[in-house]
């Protein structure tokens, strides 16, 4: 049985290589898709088959899924653009005659009203047209976003945002990794499952700021910004202003309650609690 991860060399895609060798998965019977070689030299090492493919590129992708039963598509990241690349994967899947598609897309993602969603609810539609059977793991929020955030958060004593009272269902990204990996060695049949899945702490960011603070010694207090005012602080620190846009979207979102879920469907996956994020804090305060 052999298994791809697409984005293999990326934060994600790594992580659940080791996940998935963790739980006795040959190295031999996974290939790692990348875009440059030459990043994946680990890899190859270990014994897995590293393939050089493009989600621009559909015949690329038609030769790395050659042989392979099931598939981790992980969402890209050219907003705008993942439709079609996506697109391109499943199609390839389609040609290879692959027997489970895994994808990463975003947690409510049929009802979220966040700028990103919209790719997400596109691919899923076109996964459930597909003859290549899917699992759906839509992930919520990842506590490394804040990895920046939490520093500055102690040198001025204040976190922006702009979630109001809303409460954010982070987990960490090995988590999701964790999750990903579950699915695709799973005994059970996974065809059309769909999978909410958020951390144990949901925190709103008043709560998130008293965390920071425990964790350092500085007293942290969270300052509640517009969605607008907040999207202008960012692109005044210097965010490039889609970025910025998807952030302040983001905290909006969260907000309305739409990267909240207490489905426990993380845990249920990965068999144990979400890394605490006080982990995180420790991690971005080094």
């Amino acid at each position: 049985m052999t298994t791809a991860v697409t984005g293999a060399t990326g934060h994600l895609g790594g992580l659940v290589i080791e996940e998935l060798l963790a739980r006795g998965v040959a190295p031999g019977d996974v290939v790692a898709i990348v875009r440059d070689e030459s990043k994946a030299s680990k890899l190859a090492t270990q014994g897995i088959t590293v393939r050089v493919a493009d989600y621009n590129d559909p015949d690329s992708l038609r030769n790395a899924l050659a042989g392979v039963d099931k598939l981790l598509l992980i969402s890209g990241s050219e907003v705008g653009q993942r439709l079609a690349q996506h697109t391109n994967v499943i199609e390839a899947a389609e040609a290879n005659g692959v027997a489970l598609i895994a994808y990463t897309s975003l947690l409510h993602a049929d009802t979220s009203g966040l700028s990103l969603a919209p790719e997400h609810v596109a691919t899923e539609a076109r996964l459930r047209e597909s003859s290549v059977p899917a699992v759906i793991l839509r992930n919520g929020w990842y506590w490394e976003n804040y990895l920046a955030a939490i520093p500055q958060a102690v040198s001025t004593g204040t976190l922006f945002g702009a979630a109001g009272e809303g409460r954010l269902a982070a987990a960490a990204r090995a988590d999701y990794a964790a999750a990903a990996a579950a699915a695709l060695t799973a005994d059970s049949d996974q065809a059309g499952k769909v999978y909410e899945l958020g951390g144990d702490e949901r925190l709103t960011y008043a709560e998130f700021a008293r965390a920071i603070g425990e964790a350092s010694g500085a007293t942290v207090e969270y300052r509640d910004l517009s969605e607008a005012d907040y999207q202008a602080t960012l692109v005044g620190a210097g965010l490039p202003e889609p970025v910025a846009t998807m952030l302040a979207s983001s905290d909006a979102g969260i907000g309305r309650g739409e990267l909240d879920t207490d489905s426990g469907d993380l845990q249920s996956l990965i068999g144990r609690s979400s890394t605490p994020v006080a982990d995180i804090i420790a991690q971005a305060l080094g």
